[in-house]
């Protein structure tokens, strides 16, 4: 199978019973996959309650977990991480940041460092438009291809 070539729906959904039962299994509070065209996210949720009167025995109840899957087509481009390293919103910890969201970028405009093995790589918008987005904080590590802001 050609990797460009889209899964069924059901392999889709296989998929995303198989992460709904981990989060179960695991009691995890939230599990969020980020991917190309889609974001899902997978809420695990845990109630418990105890009721019982003075003269019985004490009684838990344990609701059932319940996953909840979303996703969300983006629109606008996506400006990727094109190494690995260390994300950096500003030049400097006492500049400002090159954009927030709300900000206006043209094509070629700087948006973000990343360092590297102790280089401050300078990241240019491939995009001119808004910036609608930005998935990671100050200071994260990201990886080579992963999403670091969205631009409408």
């Amino acid at each position: 199978m050609n990797l460009k070539d889209k899964r069924p729906i059901e392999d889709t959904i296989e998929c995303i019973e198989a992460l709904a039962e981990i989060v179960r299994k695991n009691d995890l509070g939230k599990l969020k996959i980020s991917l190309e065209d889609m974001d899902i996210v997978i809420e695990g949720k845990k109630a418990v309650s105890v009721a019982a009167p003075a003269s019985a025995a004490a009684a838990v109840a344990i609701a059932p977990q319940k996953a909840e899957i979303t996703m969300a087509e983006e629109s606008g481009n996506i400006v990727t991480s094109p190494i690995i390293g260390t994300f950096y919103a500003s030049p400097a910890p006492d500049k400002p940041p090159f954009v927030k969201v709300g900000d206006t970028v043209n094509a070629g405009d700087v948006v973000c460092i990343i360092e590297s093995m102790k280089l401050m790589n300078e990241i240019n918008s491939e995009f001119g438009g808004r910036v609608a987005e930005i998935y990671v904080n100050n200071g994260d590590a990201v990886e080579y291809g992963q999403k670091i802001m969205r631009i409408e």
